[in-house]
């Protein structure tokens, strides 16, 4: 049986293992691949190069607000198109994550990990923000 600790300890590890995932992701665009290469590459793709800046923005942002635990159920809805954008990137080259170029499986499993977060919610362990609560409730 699932006791509430339970579910509160397992909001907590997932919003922190995929709030450092999401962090990672965008320090990388940002750091080793650069905003101009980023930009190019999301334009080599048929992509706008300002959907760049909104990734690299949604990833950055939404890693620390996932590892502090605000409004978490707004931001993990809020990346789930930043993770069907890239299952849709890796979708020709297979299933396996580990095939030339990335298959779909891990960005996909993503998506549902943060799935089941706008379900889980912030967990107990989290920064309270009074304002946030007060305006979204228990969407926060």
């Amino acid at each position: 049986m699932t006791t509430t600790n339970d579910a509160h300890l397992s909001a907590l590890i997932l919003r922190l293992t995929t709030g450092v995932l999401f962090l990672a992701h965008g320090l990388t665009k940002v750091l080793l691949f650069t905003i101009p290469g980023t930009v190019g590459y999301f334009e080599s793709l048929g992509l706008p190069g300002a959907l760049a800046y909104l990734t690299i923005i949604a990833e950055i942002g939404g890693g620390i607000a996932l590892i502090l635990g605000v409004a978490t159920r707004m931001v993990s809805l809020a990346l789930l198109p930043v993770l069907l954008g890239a299952v849709w990137v890796h979708a020709g080259n297979g299933w396996m994550f580990a095939n030339e170029g990335g298959g779909w499986e891990f960005p996909l499993f993503w998506a549902m990990a943060q799935v089941t977060l706008v379900f889980l919610g912030n967990g107990a362990y989290a920064v309270k923000l009074p304002y946030i609560n007060q305006v979204f409730g228990k969407y926060a």
